[in-house]
């Protein structure tokens, strides 16, 4: 028997039907995942931009020193009495085992693997809608590369921190809702999203809303169910080393005041960047466009359209929810695009060029990632000169930091020059304290605010933005400060009478 019978034997012949079709399926999939992770790993030093990705590796040090949650802040000075809630310790330790075994790349991977899972779950939904394979990559893809929202950093919602976690759960809870099968999954999966972030609350605004189009479909076995999955996720919550206070730690960042201070909390207007936000604002434009001139339209779920339409309002007023709209708009655009396209572009042969893309591209991704990877690192804000000089002359002194650099401060110094804020927020700081604060964020001085926060808090030093001219000519020309210390990016002033005025100043 020569080669060229063994190859057309009957069993070769099935074994080669059987994985051509698997194969051609599995083309679409293989080219959004890493087309769309070569994007996510070209940008990875973005991802560790997320101004609070300091404090949360020191947390998991903390946790995991102690194999117990800490209850009250470990670091800051302003602290009080005021009750630490953290609620994504799971995550933090997490991140902390990662980071120290893997680095920052570890991190990065972890981060990208989110973002690859989230690709395939939004791929198949679409295709489970009957959506043409080019219209679910051209939805998948401008929607996978628009809701990290590089352009709004640190306002981004695919980093190197626990928002990572909310948007693969809430994109899981999606999927499983719309099966109406194994709705017994949501609970489970409940009980690590509760002890991983306070998005956990999202979920079940999910279900709400599938709940929402059960009435309006009068599918009352689905309602049911639903509602069933809706308790069962409830009780899970419950399972977390902070009991019931899980619910105040998620109401310190919910509808308090704090929040009109933070970026993503604020409108998507205030977080808009030129020309950056354009495709986004198209996408949004066709979106609607679309849903408008196909509203009546049978073969697009309801359930689909309402997330979206829900989100885009809530995204227009509260930017951190865009990142959703982006998401759960991804099977109606599909659907739309499908009417759309010419039918010669849903046959085998595109499946087929997909799959040798998707090949292509995933040769490409371990290279990109070598090529980045000498990039992975904390943005500079605060680098180990400037811990450094604030280890060896600040440790243990009262300084008045600036939000963002506070969860560098943490870690890089681990409480020896303790913080007086950080992106906690209220869940470790008093809202008195949080007060004093935000009436010093403005580049225009309020010098009466400034000097009752320096004498209210007895402060020795000042970390603020070195590009912020008026308050050091506040402190320098007008109280008598000393600009002690100047980094890349931040600059240490320091008090007269504090015994740290003597001190050269470094450049």
């Amino acid at each position: 028997m020569d080669q060229h019978q063994v190859w057309h034997e009957p069993a070769f012949d099935k074994a080669a039907n059987a994985i051509s079709p698997f194969l051609l399926r599995s083309g679409i999939y293989l080219f959004l995942i890493s087309f769309i992770c070569l994007f996510y790993v070209l940008n990875a030093p973005l991802l560790l931009g997320h101004y609070d990705l300091g404090w949360h590796l020191a947390a998991g040090d903390i946790i995991r020193e102690r194999n117990a949650i800490p209850l009250r802040d470990p670091w800051s000075f302003t602290h009080g009495d005021k009750p630490w809630l953290n609620l994504s310790w799971l995550w933090d330790a997490l991140a902390s085992a990662t980071f120290q075994y893997a680095g920052f790349g570890g991190l990065v991977l972890l981060t990208v693997a989110c973002g690859a899972a989230i690709v395939g779950i939004l791929t198949a939904i679409s295709l489970g809608y009957g959506a043409s394979a080019i219209a679910v990559c051209v939805s998948v893809f401008l929607a996978c590369l628009l809701y990290p929202a590089y352009e709004a950093s640190p306002n981004m919602y695919l980093a190197v921190s626990p928002n990572a976690c909310t948007m693969l759960f809430c994109v899981v809870f999606y999927r499983e809702c719309l099966r109406r099968t194994r709705w017994f999954v949501l609970p489970v999966l409940m009980v690590l999203w509760a002890n991983l972030h306070g998005g956990f609350l999202l979920g079940f605004f999910v279900i709400g809303v599938f709940c929402g189009g059960a009435v309006l479909r009068t599918a009352w076995a689905d309602l049911r169910i639903l509602a069933l999955a809706g308790i069962g996720c409830l009780a899970a919550t419950f399972v977390n080393p902070l009991g019931w206070n899980i619910y105040a730690g998620a109401a310190a960042t919910m509808g308090h005041f704090v929040q009109g201070n933070i970026g993503e909390w604020l409108s998507y207007y205030h977080n808009m960047e030129m020309p950056g936000s354009i495709p986004g604002i198209l996408y949004m434009l066709a979106f609607v466009a679309l849903e408008l001139r196909y509203r009546n339209s049978r073969p697009i779920p309801l359930e689909p359209r309402l997330m979206s339409w829900l989100f885009l309002i809530l995204g227009l007023y509260q930017f951190r929810y865009i990142a959703f709209f982006f998401i759960f708009s991804t099977a109606p655009m599909a659907l739309h695009l499908s009417r759309l396209l010419p039918e010669r572009l849903t046959g085998r042969d595109v499946r087929g060029a997909l799959l040798a893309a998707g090949i292509v591209g995933l040769g490409t991704l371990p290279m990109a990632y070598l090529n980045v990877a000498p990039a992975f690192a904390l943005p500079p804000m605060l680098s180990s000169e400037d811990a450094g000089y604030l280890q060896k002359h600040l440790a243990g002194r009262r300084v008045l930091n600036n939000w963002n650099v506070g969860g560098y401060l943490i870690f890089a110094t681990h409480g020896t020059v303790p913080p007086f804020v950080d992106g906690r927020a209220a869940t470790a700081y008093p809202d008195d304290l949080l007060r004093d604060y935000f009436e010093l964020v403005s580049w225009e001085i309020d010098e009466a605010a400034w000097d009752m926060v320096l004498d209210k808090y007895r402060i020795d030093a000042v970390l603020w933005v070195k590009a912020h001219e008026q308050l050091r000519r506040f402190l320098v020309e007008r109280r008598g400060w000393r600009e002690q210390y100047t980094g890349a990016y931040e600059t240490v002033y320091v008090r007269p009478q504090s015994g740290l005025a003597g001190e050269a100043k470094r450049q």
